[in-house]
């Protein structure tokens, strides 16, 4: 079982440090992390807590689901791992391909000319 929580529907001033002390009254606290936009510099609203054991991850996520913070309430579960990165632009590792339907696109008349 994994000890890996995600925190969702943040308010945007909750901080690492703020987010780690909340976790931290059910046990030991790996780390924090709120994620941040990079552009903006801004909270997404979102973050993952890293708990000591999984038995301490189970009692934080019961406490804390659902709990009012700042009026919003936030979702606590396990979180899930990372999905391979499904590039949907077409571009990929062995190049670009076209559409995967096969009645969309330019056809095969050459510069782009379509059957006439």
């Amino acid at each position: 079982m994994s000890n890996k929580i995600y925190v969702g529907n943040l308010p945007y001033s909750v901080t690492d440090a703020s987010l780690k002390s909340n976790f931290a009254e059910f046990g030991s606290v790996s780390s924090a992390k709120v994620m941040m936009d990079r552009e903006t510099g801004s909270s997404k609203g979102f973050g993952f807590v890293e708990m000591a054991s999984a038995d301490v991850a189970q009692a934080a996520i019961a406490a804390l689901n659902g709990m009012s913070v700042d009026g919003r309430a936030i979702v606590v579960s396990l979180a899930r791992p990372r999905e391979a990165n499904k590039d949907s632009s077409g571009y990929g590792a062995a190049g670009y391909t076209a559409a995967k339907r096969a009645d969309v696109g330019y056809g095969t008349g050459g510069f782009g000319g379509g059957r006439y």
